[in-house]
């Protein structure tokens, strides 16, 4: 069972920045908590949310989503980003997240729930399968610029 946490979605910038290094967990390349929260910001215009899981006043974990719409899928929420601080693992804060983009989901009407997973990553493919979601496919990358 996951421990009370309290969940609520980030939009301010001094909130944003206070989270930098949980997200840093996920994505090791961000730079710096100011830059990190322009970008989210930029997001947030496009659709982004950033929900958040609050222990005793600290972040333990984010899901970053949005919805969109397309041939394969129809209507859907793409999950970007989640990540659980590590000294949290194994507590259910990840499950909760899932949970909660997955009951906002189903609230808009969204057909599917979907995000993407790294190939070496099979502790996180292991939870996905356990959160009922099923491998779809591959994603294929090609950088634009060197």
């Amino acid at each position: 069972m996951a421990p009370q946490v309290d969940l609520h979605a980030l939009t301010t910038p001094s909130e944003l920045e206070a989270c930098f290094e949980l997200m840093k967990q996920l994505r090791p390349a961000l730079v710096s908590p100011a830059l990190f929260a322009q970008q989210i910001a930029r997001q947030l215009k496009q659709g982004y949310q950033l929900l958040a899981a609050r222990q005793d006043g600290t972040y333990v974990g984010l899901i970053g989503f949005r919805e969109t719409e397309n041939l394969l899928y129809g209507r859907f929420i793409y999950v970007d980003d989640l990540v659980v601080d590590t000294a949290a693992r194994h507590l259910g804060l990840g499950a909760s997240l899932l949970d909660a983009v997955r009951a906002e989901a189903i609230s808009r009407g969204c057909a599917h729930l979907v995000l993407d997973t790294g190939l070496h990553m099979p502790l996180a493919q292991r939870f996905y399968f356990r959160e009922g979601m099923l491998a779809k496919g591959m994603h294929f990358v090609q950088p634009l610029s060197e």
